[in-house]
């Protein structure tokens, strides 16, 4: 049925079910389809989110709603994990200080598109570079733009977080551009903390820059995040914590 098969204590929990509720044939195959249905759309998931490959295991329900709370609008951001952006097609930029849990709720927001069965990749923007630039060398870049193409949404997180992606590949810039220009019609999330004016002088080639920007820009959702780093708080908080148990 459904060509997944059922585990025993499954096939044992729908039994006891129907005995117990005297259920009639019709209605313990509803609830015998609906178990595997379950189990199918639960393995889907996990593919979807092992397949995602992000870096931590984040959700909105663990993230620290109090702590920005004047300077987050915790509405919107909820409204963007339903997915509807990702559905209409458009980019998503993030643009605030380091801290402020942007890479949190971008991974959490990644891992609601996957419960609703979109294809989603997390890269940084240095781990990225340095596959299409290992890519370019081997002279497999078109294969390499054409497998990021194929997501439903690619998280591009840390772009600017050093400047170790200019320093490592001199052609950045140009294989940004490439990627962002093989995404066009799907959805790409980028997570940066430098404001849009800077990067030319960041990627070292102005006028790419600006064409990579404004590919990413069309059309696209954004959002500015602002508040006190919650990392810093933390650290102050742990050091606090040391002090007062010497």
């Amino acid at each position: 049925m459904l060509g997944v098969p059922l585990r025993v204590e499954q096939l044992d929990a729908v039994l006891a079910r129907a005995e117990s509720e005297g259920m009639s044939h019709l209605e313990f195959l509803r609830a015998l389809v609906s178990e595997q249905a379950n189990g199918r759309r639960e393995r889907r998931i996990a593919h979807r989110i092992r397949e995602a490959g992000f870096a931590q295991t984040k959700t909105l329900i663990d993230f620290d709603w109090q702590f920005n709370g004047a300077t987050i609008d915790r509405a919107r951001i909820e409204a963007l994990a339903g997915g509807e952006f990702i559905a209409r097609r458009q980019n998503l930029l993030w643009v605030g200080q380091s801290g402020v849990g942007k890479s949190h709720l971008i991974q959490a927001i990644g891992q609601c598109a996957c419960v609703l069965d979109y294809r989603v990749r997390y890269e940084t923007s240095a781990s990225i570079l340095e596959d299409l630039t290992a890519a370019l060398a081997d002279r497999t870049l078109a294969r390499r733009l054409r497998y990021y193409g194929r997501f439903d949404l690619v998280i591009l997180d840390e772009f600017g977080f050093d400047r170790l992606e200019r320093i490592e590949s001199p052609e950045a810039a140009s294989l940004l551009y490439k990627f962002i220009n093989a995404r066009s019609g799907r959805s790409t999330a980028l997570v940066t903390n430098i404001e849009f004016e800077a990067w030319g002088e960041y990627l070292g080639d102005p006028p790419l820059a600006m064409a990579f920007l404004d590919r990413i820009v069309d059309g696209a959702i954004i959002m500015k995040l602002k508040g006190k780093s919650y990392r810093a708080h933390r650290a102050e908080q742990t050091s606090v914590g040391r002090s007062t148990t010497k």
